[in-house]
C-alpha cells in the first residue's frame, strides 16, 4: 500500500515539475537587461556581438543600441525602431526589417545579403563597404545615406529615394533602379552594368568615371 501511494504522489507531482521545467524554457533570453521578444524596449542596449539569430524581434526599439559584430541572420526586425544604433560588422543574411527604421545608423562592412528591407527609413544611414546583394529596398528612404564601397548587385532600391545619397565606387551590377530618385547623388566610379534605371531620375548626379550610367540622361 505504501508503495502503491508513493507512486500515487509522483505520478502526480511529475507533471507540474515538467510544466515548470517547460515554462522556464519558454521565457525570453535577457543580455544585458534587454529582454529579447517582440516589441521590446531596450533602447541604447549594448547586444555587442549577440547572437539574435532567427529571433523574432517584430516592433523592437533599439535606438541607439550597440549590436556591432551581432549576428542577425534570419531575425525579424520588422517594424523595428533602430535609429542611430550601431550595426557595424553584423551579420543578417535574410534579415527581415519591413518597414523599420535605421536614420543614421552605422551598418558599415555587414553581411547583409538578401536582406528585405522594403519601406525601410535609411535617411543618413552609413552601409559603407557592406555586402547587400540581392537586398530589397523597394520604396524605401535613403535620402542623404552613404553607400560608398558597398555591393548592392542584383539588389532592388525601384520607387526608392536616394537624394544626394552616397554610392561611390559601389557595385550596382543587375540592381533594380527602376523609377528611383537619384537627385544630387554621388555615382562616381560605381558600376551599374546591366542595371535597370527605367524611369529613374539622376538630376544633378555626379557620374565620374561611372561605368554603365546614363550620362546622356
Amino acid at each position: 500500500m505504501k508503495l502503491l501511494i508513493g507512486a500515487s504522489i509522483l505520478l502526480f507531482i511529475t507533471p507540474v515539475m515538467a510544466a515548470d521545467y517547460m515554462a522556464e524554457e519558454d521565457q525570453p533570453p535577457i543580455i544585458n537587461g534587454c529582454v529579447l521578444k517582440q516589441k521590446t524596449q531596450c533602447p541604447g542596449a549594448d547586444l555587442q556581438g549577440a547572437d539574435l539569430s532567427n529571433m523574432d524581434l517584430r516592433g523592437a526599439n533599439f535606438k541607439g543600441a550597440n549590436l556591432r559584430e551581432a549576428n542577425l541572420n534570419h531575425a525579424s526586425l520588422r517594424g523595428a525602431n533602430l535609429d542611430g544604433a550601431n550595426l557595424d560588422g553584423i551579420r543578417g543574411y535574410r534579415l527581415q526589417i519591413y518597414r523599420g527604421s535605421m536614420r543614421g545608423a552605422k551598418v558599415r562592412n555587414a553581411e547583409l545579403q538578401g536582406m528585405q528591407g522594403e519601406y525601410l527609413f535609411a535617411q543618413g544611414a552609413d552601409f559603407s563597404g557592406s555586402d547587400l546583394t540581392g537586398a530589397n529596398f523597394a520604396f524605401s528612404r535613403f535620402a542623404g545615406a552613404t553607400l560608398q564601397g558597398s555591393n548592392l548587385s542584383f539588389s532592388s532600391f525601384e520607387i526608392a529615394w536616394l537624394p544626394k545619397a552616397n554610392l561611390q565606387g559601389a557595385n550596382l551590377q543587375g540592381a533594380n533602379l527602376q523609377e528611383a530618385k537619384l537627385g544630387l547623388a554621388n555615382l562616381a566610379q560605381a558600376d551599374l552594368t546591366n542595371t535597370r534605371i527605367h524611369y529613374a531620375t539622376f538630376e544633378g548626379t555626379y557620374m565620374e568615371n561611372c561605368t554603365g550610367c546614363p550620362f546622356d540622361w
